[in-house]
């Protein structure tokens, strides 16, 4: 059985907003994310860049954090609807034993940070600085033109849990990889803004981030993006794709920024809004699932991702994958 969806939550989330990562060379991450991808950088000082895509009016949609350790996520980003729903996340939060906090960020008002129940470190915002969209400034694009942050995939033994943990806070399972009958997950969509997805949730180890991904306006900039990727000498980390996934069926390219951050471009997704759409049962023994056409991902597109800053692993009690997709992967 489903977990249910609950429309009337204690606080509303609207979309998932920014990311903070940790970057060794803010330099040459910056020439990847500005270059390659086609972000903007909105400030930036010795030990930090703030970048967004090229329709966002939002201050930053990705901060780059210089750090000599090696690469973390230190927050995934959420956006709450008003400083009232920030206040009732604190209080909610409070009382079912999420150790919430308030922090100050650059650029950003009221911060609240906490732990969702797969121990993935969020932070929690109403309210950003205001910047220009550039998205009418054609003579400034660059690579491949990102216009705005969409989602990220998040690797948990806990799929399950952190689904019902999300959707009791007013998220809606768009799609979901499962057996049929049971109830067991291999991977989870998760949505507030009407589109399949704002968190996605796999099983694996973790919490560790998968990736994180941008939008991309028109369809041949994901090849621009490749190209630029291989004469600026990044072409090693195009790391998947083109592709189409099954899920979504959007098509896709994958990056490894110079930290191994992986980061996706890619053409957008349907609408789902109506109360009416139910969520879609993919079944995990199909390699259609993730193989379309073309090559399969390699298997450490299944195995690597990102450490959080600070959290505990945990690893799953069975086999991040199906044997019957297994066979398929690319070693």
């Amino acid at each position: 059985m489903l977990p249910p969806t609950f429309f009337d939550p204690p606080f509303r989330v609207t979309r998932a907003s920014h990311f903070v990562l940790t970057a060794r060379d803010l330099e040459k991450s910056l020439l990847f994310y500005t270059e390659v991808l086609g972000l903007v950088v909105s400030d930036r000082d010795r030990d930090a860049v703030y970048l967004r895509g090229i329709e966002e009016a939002c201050h930053h949609s990705l901060v780059l954090r210089r750090s000599a350790d090696g690469p973390m996520c230190r927050r995934v980003g959420l956006r709450a609807m008003t400083e009232d729903d920030l206040d009732r996340a604190l209080h909610w939060l409070e009382a079912n034993g999420r150790a919430p906090g308030l922090v100050e960020a650059p650029y950003q008002g009221r911060t609240l940070h906490f732990e969702d129940a797969a121990g993935t470190p969020i932070e929690l915002v109403a309210r950003m600085d205001a910047v220009p969209r550039m998205i009418t400034k054609f003579s400034s694009h660059r690579g491949g033109c990102a216009t705005r942050i969409d989602h990220c995939q998040i690797l948990t033994p806990r799929v399950r849990e952190v689904c019902e943990f999300w959707m009791g806070l007013g998220f809606r399972l768009s799609e979901y990889i499962a057996p049929e009958g049971g109830d067991e997950m291999f991977g989870v969509f998760l949505q507030r803004k009407g589109n399949p997805h704002d968190l996605v949730f796999f099983n694996g180890e973790g919490p560790r981030l998968h990736h994180f991904a941008y939008a991309a306006a028109e369809t041949h900039q994901l090849l621009r993006a490749s190209d630029i990727a291989g004469e600026l000498g990044f072409g090693h980390d195009v790391e998947r794709g083109p592709g189409r996934h099954g899920p979504g069926h959007a098509l896709f390219v994958y990056f490894r920024d110079p930290d191994g951050h992986r980061v996706e471009l890619f053409n957008t997704h349907y609408q789902i809004m109506d109360l009416e759409n139910e969520p879609v049962r993919w079944d995990p023994g199909d390699p259609a699932i993730s193989v379309p056409w073309g090559l399969p991902a390699r298997r450490k597109w299944f195995e690597e991702a990102t450490l959080f800053e600070g959290a505990r692993l945990e690893t799953p009690t069975r086999p991040p994958m199906p044997k019957t997709l297994e066979t398929f992967l690319a070693r």
